[in-house]
């Protein structure tokens, strides 16, 4: 062994640490190199798991699965979410496409991508779905969800009772946009589930996701997803997402011929793989879809709307909050049911006024059906009486004057049936006469005693009115007394009527035989309403024969009865004409 010269050993050193500082400035070197690499790839690379699936559209049937029940970040695919409860809305009228939204702070304060609202700013429905769908504007689909619900709180309850109950078994949802958020999480499975219910439930704004572009209100923008619209056949939407911790996310639906598949990719690295997949996958599902196959479309949602409940701090929380996982403990929700204002009954619209020559055609059916209640032997037993009355109960009724408290109706009687019991007393009946033209028609019960007494004596109660008519047909003069509750007698009188036979209507038409009195007359109503026209000056008349009852039309010009027969005979209605 040689001796270590000291002052060697001290040179070697010093030489040494001359060449460290090299080797350091190649290691950082080499370091800054490997950084400048990593922060030169994509954001999404280091994205979350991969999941994928595929439909056919026309029968939900799944033709391929991968991790399609693992919850991940969904990102902008939420706003499809956003989208469809903004569909329902307008279709359930809470609000219109042209009700003008003002943009809050929170809706403008959204990162990007965006559209550019500013706070105060007012801005359509219409281009708020079109900047959501299209360029999956941030701050337009806050801005829906406000619009619809209040705020982004309330929205995303409605959000996540909507997804509970299109079926979305393990969805749940924070806020409109799809930015990572705590808890906010979907499933390829519920995400294509979703794409398949906005084509079948909304087909009406299924357009929107197809269009390279579109006017948003303050300006035109671009589809996010126009590089696989335009590079794959048949492709027709529907919607992308990316952020960080989601990677590229894509639903895609595309049709050709009659098959429509659905493809959902989860966790892509890049939007160019990511639309190679999906078009690989669409491939996929179109060979193993079937050509021809019954459409099943999903029944149709029954309407969730706003249903809200009140805490007792007085929170608005959702009825269904247990869904979302964001239940508070402590509270204890009231639901609030109580209706807050009664609403007017609409009213009845006033029923129109019969015309006048219904109202005269039903008048003349009721004085012919009374008319025709008078009989033969009524007649006679009526002229009976009025013989045997006594001329003094003629005379008292002279003293009656003009009464200004009897009806019209009393006085005719009387009148009438003073006239058949002495028709050779002239004083006497030019007094009645005079008694006529004044009576007005007061309360019957309001009559004078007096009055009561003296037409009680001068008319037999129960023939009065049969004795009058026969009395007035002697004279050969047309006159009628109406049925009334009359002072005389508390029972209805009969309405005698008497139609002229001049001009030459000696025609009559016959409808033919009916078992009732009753039947024969409603026939003849029922025809003159039907037959105005020609029967409006025709009398009815129902003729009792041994084998029933005989319905006719008299007073008739030939011309007329064979007219009226005709048109009757055109409705299958028996008709004939019977001459003089």
């Amino acid at each position: 062994m040689f001796p270590v010269n000291e002052s060697e050993t001290r040179q070697r050193q010093v030489s040494d640490v001359h060449r460290r500082p090299e080797q350091f400035r190649l290691a950082w070197l080499a370091s800054y190199v490997l950084a400048a690499l990593l922060l030169l790839l994509p954001l999404g690379a280091a994205a979350a798991p991969y999941a994928a699936m595929v439909i056919d559209a026309r029968t939900g049937e799944v033709l391929h699965s991968r991790n399609a029940e693992t919850r991940l970040h969904p990102a902008s695919l939420t706003k499809m979410m956003t989208l469809y409860i903004t569909f329902e809305a307008v279709e359930r009228g809470e609000l219109s496409l042209d009700t003008e939204v003002t943009i809050s702070r929170n809706a403008a304060s959204e990162p990007p991508s965006k559209l550019g609202l500013k706070p105060g700013q007012k801005i359509a429905i219409r281009y708020l779905i079109r900047a959501a769908a299209v360029k999956s504007a941030n701050d337009a689909a806050t801005a829906l969800g406000e619009a619809v619900s209040g705020s982004e709180a309330a929205f995303a309850r409605r959000m996540n009772r909507t997804a509970k109950a299109i079926g979305m078994r393990n969805s749940t949802f924070r806020n409109a946009h799809g930015l990572t958020a705590d808890g906010h999480l979907s499933t390829a499975e519920d995400m294509t589930l979703l794409g398949r219910r906005l084509f079948y439930d909304y087909p009406q704004y299924y357009n929107l996701f197809s269009r390279r572009s579109t006017y948003a209100g303050i300006k035109q923008v671009s589809n996010t997803n126009r590089r696989f619209l335009g590079s794959y056949t048949g492709a027709d939407g529907i919607k992308t997402g990316y952020t960080r911790a989601a990677g590229f996310n894509l639903v895609a639906s595309a049709e050709r011929g009659q098959e429509r598949v659905i493809v959902t990719v989860f966790g892509g690295r890049s939007s160019a793989t990511r639309n190679a997949k999906v078009a690989e996958l669409m491939d996929l599902g179109f060979r193993r879809a079937p050509s021809r196959v019954a459409v099943r479309k999903p029944a149709k949602l029954p309407y969730i709307g706003p249903a809200v409940a009140r805490t007792t701090n007085g929170d608005i929380e959702d009825a269904v909050a247990e869904a979302t996982g964001s239940r508070v403990a402590g509270k204890t929700i009231r639901i609030v049911t109580a209706i807050d204002r009664s609403q007017r009954p609409t009213a009845r619209p006033a029923p129109a006024a019969p015309p006048t020559e219904m109202i005269a055609a039903l008048k003349e059916g009721v004085d012919s059906a009374l008319a025709n209640a008078i009989g033969g032997a009524v007649a006679a037993e009526t002229a009976s009486a009025v013989e045997a009355a006594q001329p003094a109960r003629i005379a008292a009724i002279a003293p009656i004057g003009r009464p200004a408290r009897l009806s019209e109706t009393e006085v005719e009687v009387a009148v009438v049936a003073a006239i058949a019991a002495a028709p050779a007393a002239p004083a006497t009946l030019a007094a009645l006469a005079e008694v006529a033209p004044a009576a007005d028609e007061p309360a019957l019960q309001e009559a004078p005693a007096s009055v009561a007494q003296a037409v009680a004596a001068a008319v037999p109660a129960p023939v009065a009115a049969p004795a009058a008519a026969s009395a007035i047909r002697g004279n050969g003069k047309p006159t009628y007394v109406t049925a009334t509750r009359s002072l005389v007698d508390p029972r209805p009188r009969e309405v005698v009527t008497r139609a002229s036979t001049s001009g030459g209507r000696h025609w009559a038409i016959t409808l033919g035989k009916f078992p009732s009195r009753d039947a024969a007359e409603r026939i003849l109503l029922k025809t003159a309403l039907a037959e105005i026209e020609t029967l409006d000056q025709a009398l009815r008349k129902v003729i009792q024969r041994s084998n029933g009852f005989e319905a006719n039309f008299v007073g008739l010009s030939e011309e007329r009865a064979d007219l009226a027969c005709r048109r009757l005979a055109a409705r299958q209605q028996t008709c004939l004409t019977v001459g003089p």
